[in-house]
């Protein structure tokens, strides 16, 4: 058994070095390019260095802003998961089992449709948004909302799945707990690795979106690199490595709550 294990073993290992390699290239390419001192070949360290100078935020000023509100982006997209979508799988789950087909057909929906058509439809929606609540950027995650249902349903529905809820809550709610109570105090902290999960994917998803922003003349981390990029290409490709590095420490954060649960 060992023997039939083993050419197993070794085209995965091979497949798993051809797609690291494949990925590893054009990342290797760009912290080559973030080093090059320009046409004459050499390399040097000052479009590092540069980002930590006196005239680093007043030169970058506009990029930092557009971070800042990338980030802000991200917090209120993964408020909107933990607050509507989360609370809405738990009801499904415990008092609508019917109507949970819909709600994975729904959730789903996003991503069959490409973000240039979805920001057409959205567009006459932020006329009225502007109206209301003004044409900040933070406003973008009403879209961004949308755009990670799908990742965000399935991290948490995994979890769900994998939880007896029913079970828990029933005996939660025999102690006469509220639901409030139930929900907060006996059935996050059992949702948590998907709650996580969730949270994570949707701020790599916020910090790499581009269409949506640019479409609906938004200011974010991706449009900025964009402007930038004309003007100082080095340090629009130390920002997009660092924005890479971050997603990659969030999809490996997810890897590492999926083994834990695997292990638990």
């Amino acid at each position: 058994m060992n023997v039939g294990a083993e050419p197993g073993r070794i085209t995965r290992v091979v497949i798993l070095a051809v797609v690291g390699i494949i990925f590893a290239l054009p990342i290797l390419a760009m912290v080559e390019f973030t080093f090059r001192s320009g046409l004459s070949g050499g390399h040097t360290l000052d479009h590092w260095t540069g980002l930590v100078s006196e005239d680093a935020a007043r030169t970058y000023r506009g990029l930092f802003q557009a971070i800042g509100n990338s980030f802000i982006l991200a917090i209120v997209t993964v408020g909107i998961v933990v607050v509507i979508l989360l609370p809405t799988m738990i009801l499904v789950h415990l008092q609508f089992p019917r109507l949970r087909r819909v709600l994975e057909f729904i959730c789903i929906i996003p991503i069959t449709v490409p973000a240039i058509v979805l920001v057409v439809g959205l567009a006459p929606v932020y006329s009225v948004v502007v109206k209301l609540l003004g044409g900040a950027t933070w406003t973008l995650a009403f879209a961004y909302g949308i755009t990670v249902l799908p990742y965000a349903y399935r991290a948490i529905q995994a979890n769900l799945d994998a939880v007896d809820v029913r079970t828990l809550s029933e005996a939660a709610r025999t102690l006469s707990a509220g639901w409030m109570r139930v929900l907060w105090f006996v059935l996050l902290p059992n949702l948590r690795r998907g709650v996580l999960a969730a949270a994570f994917i949707s701020v790599a998803v916020v910090l790499g979106e581009f269409t949506i922003a640019s479409i609906l003349n938004r200011r974010n981390l991706q449009t900025a690199l964009l402007q930038v990029s004309q003007s100082d290409p080095w340090v629009a490709t130390i920002f997009a490595l660092l924005a890479l590095l971050l997603a990659f420490v969030l999809l490996l954060s997810i890897g590492r709550l999926g083994r834990d649960r695997r292990t638990s």
